[in-house]
């Protein structure tokens, strides 16, 4: 089962930044689709937190992701550290995508995980 990671901002090939972006480029992009969740800009990136109760889904992208070194250096770079959770700015989590011809996908997604932000984005 390929592992498939759902990227709604800075993660994305096309806007990845340059220390990350060679690992970025490696994605394989797959469909287009919403989370329910509330976005928030963060500053230098945005951020999710998954709510069911979100007004307005948040739209981005499945990727396939081609190998568990490029997962991880992902994991390394969204200061994700499945050892001590409590540390990490984002947590990869399973979340519900739906996808643009109304199915449903089920896919890693990284959410915020640091001080509450403010608003929403």
């Amino acid at each position: 089962m390929p592992t498939l990671l759902f990227l709604y901002g800075t993660l994305r090939p096309d806007r990845a930044p340059a220390e990350i972006a060679p690992v970025a480029r490696r994605l394989a992009p797959m469909a287009h689709g919403t989370i329910q969740a509330r976005l928030y800009d963060l500053g230098a990136y945005p951020g999710v937190i998954l709510d069911d109760d979100a007004l307005t889904p948040v739209p981005g992208q499945i990727f396939r992701v081609p190998d568990a070194a490029t997962l991880a250096a992902l994991d390394r770079y969204e200061d994700y550290r499945p050892a001590d959770p409590a540390a990490s700015l984002f947590l990869r989590t399973k979340a519900v995508v739906t996808l643009d011809d109304g199915s449903c996908q089920t896919c890693w997604v990284y959410v915020y995980n640091g001080p509450p932000p403010r608003d929403p984005a």
